[in-house]
C-alpha cells in the first residue's frame, strides 16, 4: 500500500508531500488544475521514460519518492529479498530527473537500473486509464488474473516444478544430440590425445622428482668441487683444518679449566663444537662418495623433461597439470563411448516427466476453462452496470502443444464494447474510458487475487454520468475495501463514494504557476462536492445535495457485508 508520496520540482509542482491511507481516495480539482499530476509522477517513479521537460522551470532536477507498506505484498517482499535489498515492512522508491535529462533510480537507498523500478513497481501499483501503464494489456497479466480467479496457486507450483524437470532433461538431450553430430571426430581426437599422455606416463609426483634430480646432476661438478673444499677445510687438512684447530683450542682451555673452574662452560662448548664438526665432516664425506657424474643419466633427464614440456605446450597446460588432463580426457571418452545408452536413459526420463507434466497441465487447463466462462459472465454483467449496455467480455483459451512453465494454454481477454460488435483483443480496445471501466470490472471481481494492492484509476468516469457514475463509485469503493484505490475523477457521484478526498489547486502569482494537493476536511469536502455539482456558484441547494450524497454513502457503507 502507498503510504507516503513526495513530489518536488515536477512540472508545475514545487513541493507536495502526502500521507495516504487504505480504502478509496478521490482526487478532484478544477479543470486545468492538473488533477492527473500525481498519476504522472507515480508513473515516472514506477519506471516510465522521462526527459528534462518534466523538471519545473528554474529548478535543477525533479525528484519523486514514495513509501510502501509491504505487509500484504509477499511478492514484493520476495523480489527485494532475492536481490539482497532491505525487505522489511516498508519500501522506499526514489527517482530523480536532472535538467540534463539524466535519470537516477533508488530502491531502499540503493541505486539500481530504471528497469528494476519498473519490475518492482508492477508488484506495488497498477495504474489504469493510461495505456502504457496497464498491466492488463499484457497476456501474462491476463493469465495471472484468470489463474488467481480460479484459485490455481498450488497447482501452478506443481506445474512449474514439473516443467523445470522436463526442461532440464530436454536440455541434456539437446546437448547430447549436438555433441553426437561431432561424436566420431571428437572420439578420434580424444583417443589420440589420451594415448599421447598415456605413453608419456607422467606420474602425479614425478615431475618434481625429475626436476630435483636434473638440477643436481646438471650441477654435479660444482657440487663435488665445493663439497671437497669444505671437507678439506673441516677435517682433511692436517695442518690447519677446523677440526685440528678446535682440538688444540679445546685441549689448552681444558688445562686452564683445571686451574680456574669458571672456564669449564667454554671448554664444554668447544668440545661440543668439535663433535658437530666431526659429524658434519662424516656426512659431507658420505655425500661426496654418493655424488655421481653420470652424463647419460643427465641426458635422459633432459630429454624426459623436454618431452613433458613439449606436450604441455601442445595442450596449453602447465606440465604439472598433464595427469589431471589425462583423467579429464578419459572421463569424456567414457561419456561419449556410452552416450547412446545415456541418451536412451534420458529419453525414457523425458517421456516420464512429460506424462506427469501433461497430467498436471490438463488439470490446470480444465480449471481455467471452467473459470474463464464464469469470469466472462461476471465481467460482462459488470460492464452493463458500468455504462456499457450490450458489452461482452470473454476469455479465449488457445491450446499449445509445446510445454511451458504456464501450461498448455495461452490466455487472452476479448471484449466487445457495444452491441453487434465482434469480440476483439482487450489490448486493441481504442477507448481509454471503456478500457478503464473494463479494467475496473476485472479488478473488482478478482480483487482477492490481485498482485498489486494499490490501484489507480485516472478518469475512469469519462463519458458517463448519473446513475452509472454512482455505480462506478460504488465499485471503486468496494475495491478499496480490499486494498487501496486512488481515483482521479470529475464526477461528484464518484468522489462522494470515497473514504478520503484530495483536492488539486492551481495558483498563480502573475510570474509563476504552482499546483498543490491537500486533503479535505468534512466541511471542505461538502463544498467541493457542491462545486462539482453546480459549477463555480455554490448555492444552498447544491450544498444540501452534496451533504445528502455523502450521507447516503455513509449509510450504504454500514449496510455492506464484511469484505
Amino acid at each position: 500500500m502507498l503510504t507516503h508520496l513526495q513530489i518536488r520540482d515536477f512540472a508545475i509542482v514545487e513541493y507536495i508531500e502526502l500521507e495516504l491511507s487504505a480504502g478509496m481516495t478521490a482526487v478532484t480539482g478544477e479543470t486545468g488544475a492538473g488533477k492527473s499530476i500525481m498519476v504522472d509522477a507515480l508513473g515516472l517513479l514506477l519506471g516510465d521514460r522521462a526527459d528534462s521537460g518534466v523538471v519545473r522551470h528554474g529548478a535543477e532536477r525533479a525528484e519523486i519518492s514514495a513509501a510502501f507498506d509491504l505487509e500484504q505484498l509477499p511478492a514484493a517482499q520476495d523480489w527485494l529479498a532475492e536481490r539482497d535489498l532491505d525487505a522489511d515492512r516498508d519500501c522506499w522508491l526514489r527517482r530523480t530527473i536532472g535538467r540534463d535529462g539524466r535519470s537516477r533510480a533508488y530502491i531502499n537507498g540503493t541505486p539500481l537500473p530504471l528497469a528494476s523500478l519498473r519490475d518492482l513497481g508492477e508488484r506495488l501499483v497498477d495504474i489504469h486509464g493510461q495505456h502504457e501503464h496497464q498491466s492488463l494489456m499484457k497476456r501474462d497479466a491476463q493469465r495471472a488474473l484468470l489463474d488467481a480467479f480460479a484459485g490455481l496457486g498450488a497447482e501452478l507450483e506443481q506445474l512449474a516444478s514439473a516443467f523445470q524437470s522436463w526442461a532440464r532433461i530436454r536440455r541434456q538431450i539437446d546437448e547430447l544430440e549436438q555433441r553426437s553430430a561431432e561424436r566420431e571426430a571428437r572420439l578420434d581426437m580424444l583417443r589420440y590425445q589420451a594415448r599421447e599422455l598415456e605413453e608419456l606416463g607422467l606420474g602425479p609426483d614425478e615431475l618434481g622428482q625429475l626436476e630435483d634430480e636434473h638440477r643436481r646432476l646438471a650441477n654435479a661438478g660444482r657440487l663435488l668441487d665445493s663439497s671437497q673444499r669444505v671437507l678439506d677445510a673441516l677435517y682433511e687438512n692436517d695442518a690447519c683444518s677446523v677440526q685440528s684447530l678446535l682440538g688444540h683450542a679445546a685441549a689448552e682451555l681444558g688445562e686452564l679449566a683445571n686451574v680456574d673452574a669458571s672456564l669449564l662452560p667454554s671448554t664444554e662448548l668447544l668440545n661440543s663444537a668439535l663433535i658437530q664438526v666431526q659429524e658434519a665432516s662424516d656426512e659431507l664425506r658420505r655425500y661426496v662418495s654418493r655424488l655421481d657424474l653420470d652424463p647419460r643419466r643427465l641426458e635422459w633427464l633432459e630429454n624426459r623433461l623436454a618431452e613433458i614440456q613439449a606436450l604441455a605446450r601442445k595442450h596449453r597446460q602447465r606440465p604439472e597439470d598433464l595427469p589431471a588432463l589425462l583423467e579429464h580426457l578419459r572421463t569424456e571418452l567414457d561419456e561419449l563411448e556410452h552416450s547412446e545408452q545415456h541418451a536412451d536413459d534420458l529419453g525414457r526420463q523425458l517421456k516420464d516427466t512429460e506424462v506427469e507434466y501433461r497430467r498436471i497441465a490438463e488439470r490446470v487447463g480444465a480449471q481455467r476453462s471452467h473459470s474463464a466462462a464464469e469470469l466472462g459472465q461476471q465481467v460482462s454483467a459488470a460492464m452493463h452496470e458500468l455504462g456499457m449496455p450490450g458489452g461482452r467480455f470473454a476469455v479465449e483459451l488457445t491450446q499449445i502443444d509445446k510445454p511451458s512453465a504456464n501450461g498448455l494454454q495461452s490466455v487472452e481477454f476479448l471484449v466487445s464494447a457495444n452491441p453487434g460488435q465482434p469480440l476483439r483483443a482487450l489490448a486493441k480496445v481504442a477507448s481509454g474510458g471503456e478500457l478503464a471501466r473494463i479494467s475496473l470490472a476485472l479488478q473488482v471481481i478478482t480483487a482477492h487475487g490481485a498482485q498489486a494492492s494499490t490501484l489507480i484509476f485516472d478518469e475512469v468516469d469519462t463519458g458517463i454520468g448519473g446513475g452509472v457514475a454512482e455505480i462506478v463509485g460504488r465499485r471503486l469503493r468496494e475495491l478499496g475495501r480490499h486494498g487501496q484505490v486512488l481515483c482521479v475523477t470529475h464526477l461528484p457521484q464518484v468522489a462522494a463514494q470515497a473514504d478520503h478526498h484530495l483536492f488539486v489547486r492551481k495558483a498563480t502569482d502573475g510570474e509563476s504557476t504552482h499546483t498543490t494537493v491537500a486533503p479535505l476536511s468534512n466541511k471542505e469536502r461538502v463544498h467541493e462536492i457542491a462545486r462539482m455539482l453546480g459549477g463555480v456558484e455554490i448555492t444552498t441547494s447544491t450544498l444540501t445535495h452534496a451533504r445528502e450524497m455523502l450521507k447516503r454513502t455513509r449509510q450504504s457503507e454500514t449496510k455492506l457485508p464484511p469484505a
